[in-house]
């Protein structure tokens, strides 16, 4: 049995206002793009991370649409604006209707 996804974060726990900070994301998943067949002579069923979304205090910071040509375990990087503290929320949705989150906090100063 196929281990779960594992999402990764690497986001400052503290920053000043002001700071442009860079968010480091990847989740560890399998990608299966649907065109392979199993042992069976079966099509495997498509499931890939069609979805990244990043919220800061509830709005959505970051998103983004992903499609079968992302590669296994998908790194997604991007740059914010500090402009207060509060909490990371981090969410990747696969084909399959999982939806799989990670959470981190940030304090000024």
């Amino acid at each position: 049995m196929a281990k779960a996804p594992k999402p990764r974060v690497k986001a400052p726990k503290k920053a000043e206002k002001g700071d442009v900070v860079t968010i480091k994301t990847t989740i560890s998943h399998r990608m299966e793009s649907g065109q392979r067949k199993g042992k069976d002579g079966k099509k495997i069923p498509k499931r890939i991370i069609n979805k990244f979304e990043a919220l800061f205090n509830g709005k959505t910071i970051m998103s983004a649409d992903l499609f079968t040509s992302i590669s296994a375990n998908p790194y997604i990087d991007f740059d914010m604006l500090v402009t207060e503290a509060g909490q990371f929320e981090f969410k990747w949705y696969d084909d399959n209707g999982d939806v799989y989150t990670k959470k981190s906090k940030m304090k000024l100063g």
